[in-house]
């Protein structure tokens, strides 16, 4: 009986050693365990030529570890972040980016990390504003593009002779009068709904935060309508008399809403 339960016994662990080991035979060999951290950047570096993000990050991974505390080790990194964002993985990249920025605050490339984490977010957040209209205005997050803009930012503070200083400029600008469209937007959908309280305060919130954008001219008309909603006469005055002022020729008092539903994302 003790023979044949040892002979259960043995057999199991025959079994065992044998899946262990096909699952150890069927792990692919390191291929870059031969290769310098040169021919292994320059593999990296074809494979993002060929748009394989996939098959660089990887390679750029082993590149950090081989390559560690080198110029190499972190230019590998910041081609991992930009990877990570070619790849549809912006919350990688952006993870990559900020320990990038923590442990190599005096990198030479600090202001491409800084535009690149600026980019990460500003095209996270045009895909949020594109499908503006397929949500709830209140439930948007603005947090990517706030992000974005901070880091473009602090880019132009730190940096002014930086090849990315103009564009960054420009994405700021993009950002502030996106920002602020936003808010009319949301002002909008309450005025819609007959929710004049919170109209007026989502406008208002443009027009103190948010000066000399587009969005200016609609925010002032949606006070001005909001309060002659609410029957306020002395306010609704009072907005109207700034719009006018501010707005000599605003299409808004001539025709209201109507002719103003384009695709407000793309006034850059």
């Amino acid at each position: 009986m003790l023979r044949a339960k040892l002979s259960v016994v043995y057999r199991c662990v025959l079994i065992v050693a044998a899946v262990l080991g096909s699952g150890c035979a069927s792990d692919a060999p390191d291929k870059t365990a031969s290769m310098s951290p040169n021919a292994i950047y320059a593999e990296a570096q074809e494979s993002m030529s060929a748009g394989q993000w996939d098959k660089a990050i990887p390679l750029l991974e082993k590149l950090e570890s081989r390559a560690a505390g080198t110029p190499l080790a972190q230019q590998a990194e910041l081609e991992k972040a930009y990877s990570q964002y070619k790849s549809s993985e912006p919350t990688k990249a952006i993870v990559t980016l900020d320990r990038f920025i923590k442990l190599h605050p005096a990198s030479p490339a600090m202001d491409y990390a800084l535009y690149l984490k600026g980019l990460v977010n500003f095209n996270d957040d045009l895909g949020l504003f594109s499908s503006i209209t397929q949500q709830d205005m209140t439930e948007r997050d603005q947090k990517a593009a706030k992000e974005s803009f901070e880091a473009f930012k602090e880019l132009r503070s730190r940096f002014a002779q930086s090849v990315y200083f103009e564009d960054a400029g420009q994405r700021m600008n993009y950002i502030v009068s996106a920002l602020s469209q936003y808010e009319v937007h949301v002002a909008r959908y309450y005025f819609s709904r007959g929710a004049y309280i919170a109209a007026i305060s989502r406008a208002q919130t443009a027009i103190a935060d948010f000066r000399e954008v587009p969005a200016q001219e609609e925010a002032l008309y949606i006070v001005y309508r909001s309060y002659d909603a609410l029957g306020m006469e002395q306010l609704r005055d009072d907005a109207k008399r700034v719009l006018e002022t501010n707005y000599p020729n605003s299409t808004f008092l001539a025709k209201g809403f109507q002719g103003t539903e384009h695709p407000w994302w793309k006034f850059w």
